[in-house]
């Protein structure tokens, strides 16, 4: 797996959602009069994880007004029982930041789990593979979805529509009689700092695009991948072969086996959350 130097949520963002959950204070910890009274916090792994966002759980307890560390970082791998992280104060500031941090885990653990999953099959297919999460985020969560995926040791995709070319059925409507080869052109002297991606949906549709950067072969089966790989080959095409469209854990070492060098799959952000659990003394 790269190196992986987990960015942390601004504060900003992470007192927006202790705000969330706590609007106007905790009424149950003020109304039994224990605000004051000292204690600790605990979170470990039940299950086996990537653990992802254990440094914004952190933060969150010391804006509330405890002290805390983290026992591992994102990205690592937690057994069951593993110590992630501990937080010693007031009653009152742990209650805060307790269940919107330990939520924040489960989710981002999930999806950093499923991501490493995905990443493990498809380098048993092809020690090269690259897993590319896509932007399909629940809305705005992109951040936090990133460093989930990125914990699990795959890149994103594209953050947003900014910053990559990736041409769609959908804009090739758009463009009347101009050719695959003088769309090629153009973008590519328009943005001479950018690969071009073409999405297509039949083998067909590939070899009529084999001269992008990049081909991103969609809801393609294996066999169909591997037909595609051998065509592109014989034509002579650079074009680096992407597989898109139902990636998951079970099947990404058939894609990877079967030419796919880049896997695009939204299937983490779809992840169960990993279960933390929570002890307080």
């Amino acid at each position: 797996m790269p190196s992986f130097n987990p960015p942390v949520l601004s504060d900003h963002a992470l007192q927006q959602l202790l705000a969330e959950d706590v609007p106007f204070g905790d009424l149950t910890s003020e109304s039994l009069a224990i605000t004051a009274k000292f204690g600790n916090i605990r979170f470990f792994a039940r299950d086996p994880m990537h653990v992802c966002g254990v440094e914004e759980a952190v933060r969150m307890f010391q804006l509330c007004g405890a002290e805390a560390e983290a026992h591992v970082a994102s990205g690592a791998e937690a057994a069951p029982e593993t110590l992630l992280l501990e937080a010693h104060g007031s009653a009152g500031a742990l209650h805060q930041g307790w269940k919107t941090a330990q939520t924040l885990m489960e989710w981002c653990g999930g999806i950093a789990s499923s991501a490493a999953a995905i990443v493990a099959a498809a380098r048993r297919g092809d020690p090269n593979a690259i897993v590319a999460g896509t932007r399909k985020n629940v809305p705005g969560n992109r951040r936090l979805a990133v460093k989930a995926f990125k914990a699990g040791g795959a890149v994103m995709h594209r953050n947003g529509l900014s910053e990559t070319l990736l041409i769609f059925a959908e804009h090739r409507l758009f463009l009347g009689d101009e050719t695959p080869e003088e769309t090629l052109a153009r973008l590519r002297r328009q943005c001479p700092e950018k690969r071009v991606v073409v999405e297509v949906a039949t083998p067909k549709e590939a070899l009529t695009w084999a001269e992008a950067d990049v081909l991103q072969l969609e809801k393609f089966t294996a066999e169909q991948v591997a037909e595609t790989v051998a065509a592109l080959t014989a034509r002579g095409s650079q074009a680096v072969v992407g597989a898109a469209g139902g990636i998951n854990a079970r099947n990404a070492e058939d894609y990877a086996r079967a030419g796919a060098r880049l896997l695009v799959t939204t299937a983490p952000h779809l992840a169960p959350p990993r279960d933390v659990q929570v002890r307080f003394s």
